[in-house]
């Protein structure tokens, strides 16, 4: 389980395709207090370390994994959002996030206005009934929160502050470019208990 809170960022220094899936190698700052099978959210994805390099860590990523998620696009020397699981005791900002990634979605638009950013994201035909007004989503593991639903063109909109453009893969951000959901754990559960008392 994650919170959304981007820790810090890495960088690709290998990805590999193979007849399973793929090896991703990550340069992480953290690196000295990693543990194999450790669970990390890359770009909003729970990975595990599978082997710990001089500089970082490697992951395996499965087929379904790179079908599913937005990691399929990653090259080498690319920036990516990095965040261990939460620990026992520790403050908790954010959301609950897991790290099982829901669609895959295109930034729209990713412009700066005053000091702060606009964020527009497609928003998947659908998920909208997910997504409520100043509600939780989070995008490539960052935890935002929905300030504006554009219903008719499908368009949700996040403003992001200067901490968060600054220390998170934002800073590399173009429009077009396609990035992970994960919605909130709460509405995916009542979507669930409804469909099943309708059923």
């Amino acid at each position: 389980m994650f919170t959304g809170l981007v820790e810090t960022t890495g960088i690709i220094s290998s990805f590999e395709k193979n007849d399973a899936g793929a090896t991703l190698t990550v340069e992480i700052p953290f690196r000295d207090e990693i543990s194999m099978g450790e669970s990390i959210a890359i770009n909003g994805c729970c990975l595990t370390v599978s082997h710990i390099t001089e500089d970082g860590a490697s992951f395996n990523l499965l087929k379904e994994t790179l079908n599913v998620t937005a990691l399929k696009g990653l090259k080498d020397g690319m920036t990516v959002n990095l965040e261990r699981a939460i620990a026992a005791g520790q403050r908790f900002g954010g959301h609950f996030v897991t790290g099982h990634v829901d669609s895959v979605s295109k930034i729209i638009n990713y412009e700066k206005i005053g000091d702060d950013h606009r964020l527009d994201i497609k928003i998947p035909n659908d998920k909208n009934h997910l997504i409520v007004h100043k509600g939780s989503i989070a995008i490539d593991g960052i935890s935002l929160t929905v300030a504006e639903i554009d219903e008719s063109n499908l368009i949700l909109t996040c403003w992001i502050t200067p901490h968060t453009h600054s220390n998170t893969h934002l800073v590399d951000t173009k429009n077009e470019d396609f990035v992970n959901l994960e919605f909130d754990l709460l509405a995916k559960h009542l979507e669930r208990l409804v469909n099943s008392r309708d059923s």
